[in-house]
């Protein structure tokens, strides 16, 4: 892992280091579990925000045990199920919407989601 990563994960407030009388950053072990961590939800797509905020509802103390990190997986587990299901949802309405060729703004639930005007019928409408 590049230096450069450390840094910024230290200068995000992910993980901490201490300083030797030579100012060089040493790091615990336990930070590698915790680099490891922030790696895999990186890679799933959990924004790092979001990793810090559920890192920081994590118990402090002691060393972080496999019920912690089972803890966090649930709740990354979640999430992923709920971007999986609305990702499938745009897929499948994209191959019905691109399939017919049309894009047509009254019917294509892509290029007009969510159309408050189509139950007014066709044409232009003042809303107020």
């Amino acid at each position: 892992m590049p230096v450069s990563t450390l840094h910024f994960y230290e200068a995000q407030g992910l993980i901490e280091s201490e300083r030797t009388g030579g100012n060089q950053r040493r790091y615990h072990r336990s930070v590698l579990r915790l680099i490891a961590v922030i790696k895999v939800a990186q890679r799933v797509g959990i924004p790092l925000a979001q990793i810090k905020e559920h890192l920081a509802g994590l118990p402090t103390g002691h060393l972080r045990i496999a019920s912690d990190w089972s803890s966090l997986s649930s709740l990354w587990r979640a999430e992923l199920d709920q971007r999986i299901e609305k990702l499938t949802h745009l897929r499948d309405q994209m191959a019905s919407c691109i399939g017919c060729g049309c894009l047509s703004l009254a019917d294509c639930p892509l290029r007009n989601p969510q159309d408050i005007a189509a139950s007014g019928g066709a044409g232009a409408r003042a809303f107020e």
